[in-house]
């Protein structure tokens, strides 16, 4: 059986370091600071933003909640963006996606200001995570880099593959691995042969956003397997995109879902805002 890559065991240990940091920045003065700006009432949504708000309260980190109505036009959204840019108590904005549909979601994050991109999707900030200089790297690909670290995973002369090309998390993860001297594929919806692709991987990222879409047969033994995904089940289950049970007697380390990736996302977070707090 695979080993346990215990995602919130992991979390809560950095959530510890950055509570004692958050404490001595605003013993000088300076409390770091989050605004979180949510448009309509998307259930997943409003959930997140609530467990991101109550993750900065324990790590006594000052945060805000901006909750305006679906229909919100586009203009109101950036004047406030725009105050948030200037207000000195917020060193992070989170725009909480998706956006209604009327709004363009690529206009609404480029007016974040680069310097309070704590969710690292400024085209400033994507252009120094491919240089190799990150600003802010994304949230969830930071939090994947992490459970490598912690438990001390080679990186280095590794294969990785990585299952899906998104900007949010399938493009800056393999970046990061290929920053760190990995040799990267990355698999996507037009990828000829993915099971054989995906057996040559050393480490495996999933994160295409289909149930249990990697199989033990596309998994090679030994293999770290994280997995990314985040879905719901008819039967109300939440299930990532790896066939955990059949993949985890096959892998050498895997991550489970839930408790897996999706806490070290909310902890990259915060560390992202004490940042850039720091940096003011």
């Amino acid at each position: 059986m695979a080993e346990i890559i215990d995602g919130k065991k992991i979390a809560a240990e950095i959530r510890g370091r950055i509570k004692e940091e958050a404490r001595r920045l605003t013993a000088q003065g300076r409390q770091p600071g989050l605004a979180a700006v949510l448009v309509g009432d998307n259930p997943a949504s409003v959930i997140y933003v609530r467990n991101k708000r109550k993750a900065c309260e324990e790590a006594g980190i000052y945060s805000e909640e901006h909750k305006l109505p679906e229909a919100t036009k586009q203009d109101d959204l950036l004047k406030l963006i725009h105050r948030l840019n200037n207000d000195p108590k917020i060193h992070g904005i989170l725009i909480q996606l998706p956006l209604p549909k009327h709004v363009d979601a690529d206009r609404v994050l480029y007016a974040v200001s680069p310097k309070k991109d704590v969710d690292g999707l400024h085209p400033n900030n994507i252009g120094q995570l491919t240089m190799g200089a990150p600003v802010f790297v994304p949230c969830t690909p930071a939090g994947v880099m992490a459970m490598l670290d912690y438990h001390k995973i080679p990186i280095e002369g590794q294969r990785a593959v990585i299952v899906g090309r998104s900007n949010l998390v399938g493009r800056p993860v393999s970046l990061l691995l290929m920053h760190r001297n990995a040799t990267i594929t990355v698999c996507h919806s037009r990828t000829q042969d993915i099971a054989a692709i995906c057996r040559e991987g050393d480490i495996l990222v999933a994160a295409i956003g289909k149930a249990r879409f990697v199989t033990a047969e596309m998994v090679k033994p030994g293999a770290v397997v994280i997995d990314v995904g985040i879905n719901r089940l008819p039967d109300g289950k939440l299930v990532g995109d790896v066939d955990y049970e059949p993949v985890s007697r096959k892998a050498g380390w895997i991550t489970p879902v839930p408790g897996g990736v999706g806490p070290m996302t909310i902890a990259m977070l915060l560390k992202n805002t004490l940042e850039s707090a720091k940096r003011t």
